[in-house]
């Protein structure tokens, strides 16, 4: 069972994603519905990451991220917003080369009590591993220590 969430909102085309607690694999299918959803808006200006209440992320939500960036990119020509302020969170961004593809803040967000849970999702186990695979692949993308890093796990997961 995960231990976080994440809450959305959407103010005037400005998109909003909290990440509270630890954001693990369990989340990801209501985080990619949710990528698909902003990105089909029609009224779509930016998006705000909010990782200030998050304890960890793991690497398939990190992917997923990527893949929101790539997309922002691709559809608007904009590179999305992510909001830390914890020291290690900040540290894993930057070593996943995050700060190469979103703009990285320490202010928090106003207006918290705009955001709702996203609804969870169930889906079979092809379908996570399929995305897992995804957001992997989207990671190693970025860099070659991305690269180098996954590249084991991407194997292995294409095996399967």
């Amino acid at each position: 069972m995960s231990t976080g969430r994440i809450q959305f909102a959407e103010m005037d085309g400005t998109f909003v994603l909290k990440f509270i607690g630890e954001i693990r694999l369990t989340l990801c299918s209501a985080l990619d519905a949710t990528i698909e959803k902003i990105f089909s808006s029609l009224n779509f200006s930016s998006i705000v990451i909010d990782l200030t209440e998050s304890r960890s992320i793991d690497s398939t939500t990190l992917g997923l991220l990527a893949k929101l960036s790539i997309l922002s990119r691709q559809k608007v020509g904009m590179l999305p917003t992510l909001v830390t302020t914890h020291p290690d969170i900040t540290r894993l961004l930057q070593s996943m080369g995050f700060d190469q593809v979103f703009n990285i803040v320490d202010t928090p967000l106003p207006c918290p009590e705009c955001l709702a849970d996203l609804p969870s999702q169930d889906q079979s186990e092809e379908v996570v591993k399929t995305k897992v695979l995804e957001a992997h692949r989207i990671l190693m993308s970025l860099n070659e220590s991305n690269r180098e890093a996954f590249h084991d796990l991407v194997t292995a997961l294409e095996r399967s």
